[in-house]
């Protein structure tokens, strides 16, 4: 290639690169301006709310911009993924939230980064995390994971993930014995089919019954791209947001 070709290939990079700045610079406008208008509408101000990116299937590019323009909880679905643009991304001031379904035999790779693991479901799984962060030296908040499909039942999870709403306050406890973790609350992810609200007005009974026993288990991680604003409505403090942040990837769920 010659110096010519090379410096006009490095000009049609920058430009590529500031377009895309540009493109995520206003979404995340029109993303906080969405939680902020829903805030207002519930009575809540805007700082109640945290959004958090959702950057599977996109590059390390896109959270560097995002931090730069104060945007700095990430999350991620995969572990294999996740652990990659950790390392990667290890001079940026990030918390990472892992809000995937995860297999125990994941969680020795992920107390080695995760802040916040959204989606413990299970007794195996709380025990696996508490002795890895332990063997790490660190600590991890975990959220609960809540199943909010109709066909949830006691003692079961859920294909997405999730205990039963029934089994929630039992895990919450077996989180909040763990030596090396933190309960912080709950999550959950709306059913594909029914009312979003509904769900989010059952998630936000279990969260309050948490709270009943646990008083600083207060996250309530719900919503992303598409029903932000209902979640908002019913109590939020957590949005999981991919598409309206960093554009359509399919059938990924953000």
């Amino acid at each position: 290639m010659t110096a010519e070709n090379g410096g006009r290939a490095e000009r049609a990079r920058d430009g590529e690169a500031d377009a895309r700045r540009r493109t995520i610079a206003a979404n995340l406008e029109a993303v906080r301006e969405r939680a902020a208008a829903a805030c207002e509408k519930a009575g809540r101000p805007p700082s109640d709310v945290t959004i958090i990116a959702v950057t599977k299937t996109y590059p390390a590019s896109d959270v560097r911009i995002l931090a730069d323009l104060g945007l700095r909880e990430v999350g991620e679905n995969r572990d294999q993924e996740a652990a990659g643009k950790a390392a990667e991304l290890g001079d940026l001031p990030l918390t990472w939230h892992f809000v995937g379904q995860l297999q125990t035999n994941k969680a020795r790779s992920v107390a080695r980064y995760a802040d916040v693991v959204h989606s413990v479901d299970r007794a195996r799984l709380v025990g696996a995390l508490g002795a890895r962060v332990r063997a790490e030296g660190r600590g991890l908040t975990c959220l609960v994971q809540v199943n909010l499909d109709a066909g949830s039942q006691a003692g079961v999870i859920g294909p997405r993930g999730g205990a039963d709403p029934r089994d929630a306050l039992g895990v919450a406890d077996l989180i909040a014995a763990e030596e090396g973790l933190e309960l912080g609350g709950v999550m959950a992810v709306a059913p594909r089919e029914g009312d979003p609200g509904a769900a989010f007005a059952r998630l936000g009974a279990v969260a309050a019954g948490i709270r009943d026993r646990y008083p600083r288990a207060k996250v309530i991680s719900a919503g992303m791209s598409g029903d932000m604003e209902t979640a908002i409505e019913h109590g939020a403090t957590h949005l999981r947001v991919g598409t309206a942040l960093l554009g359509d990837r399919g059938p990924n769920v953000g």
